[in-house]
């Protein structure tokens, strides 16, 4: 978790070093040794946000458990961070745009364009759809276990007659490069060898084509026709399928030889199968527009296929979008690379998983905060190089999803856009709370410093700033973890890549803002008691005097007060107080019931005012620390108003 980390080695240090200065000067000062150690050790100890680490540690885990439900499972805590900062979505298209959920829409052979059912196609073509695979499992077609592309195929040839029937041979199995699998069966006749794959690999295999019952020569003006042909049906957004056989041969090869084996193939057709896009797709691209999260689809399709279905779900408009191909990648340096991301509609098809991995480290060099998905073994290299890699739960194999940071539980791209709202939504709440817990620094701090410099009685003991930062703020700052994510979140532009979670205006607010604010009033409380008790400045009564522990508690329940208080104006930086419910946080009524609980028990019970050398407060000092509390929301409440009317633009008129 690097911005816990950071934040606990910058409070060390910090703390650390205003302690031992704090010795250092009381030296000088020629304080008494007891008294300068008690200075120093009480600035170290109001320094350190001891609560931060648990309260940090539980906000985030809390928002890994909103995430699960809403199905994104995740495995590293550090990826919520950086999903607040996500600037670009490098997707898979097919299951995660889509539904992965193909059937067959249409078949081309013999220069004709066929419906899927209703008419009688080639036998061998639908031999080589129901034996073509790498499917496992059931005898029905339905009940195969695999890629569902291949589902749909073997679904396609039993809806007309054709199942499985020749005992496998051997297999040359699908990888990236050769995109194309094939696989050799005992046949009645002999071994036959079925193919399918992508027009560009397979076509050139083929120097025969299927007439409708022989095969005839394939010349080379038809292969140009029947890639012109594929292509244009993958500009209709169907995924198109090049099978190809080679007929009954009296050898049989076992472990055939990829190019031996599939030479001198003879075409059999194209079989174009649609994969719907996932309905929700659209409004969530639309949602990372506005949230100025840039979508850039990697797929193993034709480019036509790609840019079809981009268009159909919004990632892409009419205007001209930049289709870079993997053997065009190949050739790219890594400066024609970086310009080719410059256009403002880029995609790429046909890529392998190495590329894959290229185009994520480009884009990290541009400074661009990357969430990658995949679900193959082949895609963890792009999973690990990603600052966010996010695998499939359903369709992911288990290499995938060890390598990756988030797993979408329903495959489902909405999920990824969902994860980021909820990303961007702990580092909001992150901020809450640490403005919230860094508050009751100051007036822990004031005390100590006024003892040292005023040589007045200690107002605050180290005890008593634990009871605050181990007790009191603990549950109230966990509750700030668990707001809403607000409904602008994602209507504003990604965090900077190395944004921090407490910057100047986080620390101004809570040191310089409303830290003064409950020092002043804890310090007016403290000095109260005391006078209202005929102290007079000079005594330094023992800590067993009970005017003194009196006055120590009024410190201490003050700054309670002002915490309960403060807890409420910290739920927005910017928003009015009432904008937000009580109601819209179940957690925050009992972590106030349990704050205040608390303090009435560190204040009227026995062994808390053992433990805490406090004392019992008399009714009549509430109202006046709840009039203090209000104070300071009334002045909170006018710096907020201030910053919304500067938000607010200018308009001029005309004349």
């Amino acid at each position: 978790m690097g911005e816990i980390a950071h934040m606990s080695r910058l409070f060390a240090c910090l703390a650390t070093g205003l302690g031992v200065a704090a010795f250092f000067a009381g030296r000088a000062a020629c304080m008494p040794l007891a008294a300068d150690f008690m200075f120093a050790i009480g600035i170290i100890v109001a320094n350190v946000p001891e609560g931060l680490l648990p309260t940090m540690t539980l906000a985030l885990a809390m928002a890994t458990q909103r995430m699960a439900r809403r199905r994104a499972l995740v495995r590293h805590l550090p990826a919520v961070e950086a999903l607040g900062a996500t600037t670009v979505i490098v997707t898979d298209k097919t299951g995660t745009l889509t539904e992965n959920r193909m059937a067959v829409a249409e078949v081309f052979v013999a220069g004709h364009r066929l419906p899927a059912e209703g008419v009688d196609l080639p036998a061998p073509l639908l031999d080589a759809a129901a034996h073509c695979h790498e499917l496992h499992g059931q005898e029905a077609a339905a009940d195969r276990l695999g890629d569902p592309m291949e589902v749909a195929l073997a679904e396609f040839a039993a809806w007309h007659g054709i199942k499985a029937r020749f005992p496998r041979l051997g297999l040359v199995p699908f990888d990236s490069e050769r995109k194309r699998p094939s696989t050799l069966h005992a046949t009645p006749e002999g071994a036959v060898l079925y193919c399918k794959g992508a027009p560009e690999t397979v076509l050139p295999l083929c120097s025969r084509s299927w007439a409708g019952d022989r095969p005839r020569p394939l010349r080379a003006e038809e292969r140009a026709t029947l890639a012109a042909t594929a292509a244009a049906i993958a500009g209709r957004g169907l995924r198109v399928l090049a099978f190809a056989w080679r007929p009954p041969a009296p050898t049989v090869d076992a472990e055939p030889d990829a190019a031996e084996a599939e030479a001198d193939l003879v075409f059999l057709g194209f079989v174009a199968l649609r994969d719907p896009p996932r309905p929700e797709v659209p409004a969530a691209i639309e949602t990372c527009r506005r949230a100025g999260v840039r979508l850039i689809m990697v797929t193993g399709d034709h480019p036509r296929t790609a840019l079809a279905l981009a268009r159909e779900i919004g990632l892409a408009d009419e205007a001209p979008v930049r289709i870079i191909t993997g053997p065009e990648l190949e050739r790219m340096t890594a400066a024609e690379l970086q310009l080719a991301l410059d256009a403002p509609q880029t995609l790429f098809a046909r890529l392998g998983p190495d590329q894959k991995t290229r185009v994520v480290e480009a884009l990290r060099r541009r400074g661009e905060v990357v969430a990658v998905t995949g679900d193959g073994v082949n895609d963890a290299p792009a999973l690990r190089a990603a600052d966010i890699g996010i695998a499939m739960g359903r369709s992911g194999t288990d290499v995938a999803r060890e390598a990756a940071d988030l797993i979408l539980l329903d495959d489902n791209f909405a999920t990824i856009v969902a994860a980021i709202e909820e990303g961007r939504a702990v580092y909001d709440n992150l901020r809450k709370f640490l403005t919230y817990i860094l508050t009751s620094n100051i007036p822990e701090i004031v005390p100590y410093v006024a003892f040292a410099l005023f040589a007045i009685p200690l107002p605050l003991t180290v005890m008593q700033i634990l009871a605050v930062d181990l007790g009191t703020d603990l549950l109230p700052a966990l509750a700030l973890g668990a707001e809403r994510p607000d409904a602008a979140v994602m209507r504003r532009p990604p965090l900077p890549r190395h944004a921090r979670l407490m910057d100047l205006p986080l620390a101004a607010r809570a040191y310089l803002w409303l830290g003064l604010l409950e020092a002043a009033a804890a310090m007016t409380a403290y000095f109260l008691v005391l006078t209202q008790h005929g102290w007079h400045y000079g005594d330094m009564p023992p800590a067993t005097d009970p005017t003194y522990r009196l006055a120590t508690t009024a410190c201490l329940a003050s700054i309670v007060v002002m915490q309960v208080v403060n807890v409420f104006l910290c739920r927005s930086p910017h928003r009015f107080l009432f904008d937000t419910t009580l109601g819209s946080n179940r957690l925050l009524p009992p972590a106030l019931v349990v704050e205040i609980g608390l303090l009435l028990a560190i204040v009227y019970t026995a062994p808390g005012q053992a433990i805490f050398g406090t004392a019992a407060l008399p009714l009549e000092f509430w109202p006046v620390a709840a009039t203090m509390a209000l104070a300071m929301a009334v002045l909170e409440e006018g710096r907020k108003a201030r910053v919304r009317r500067r938000a607010i633009p200018k308009v001029t008129g005309a004349g």
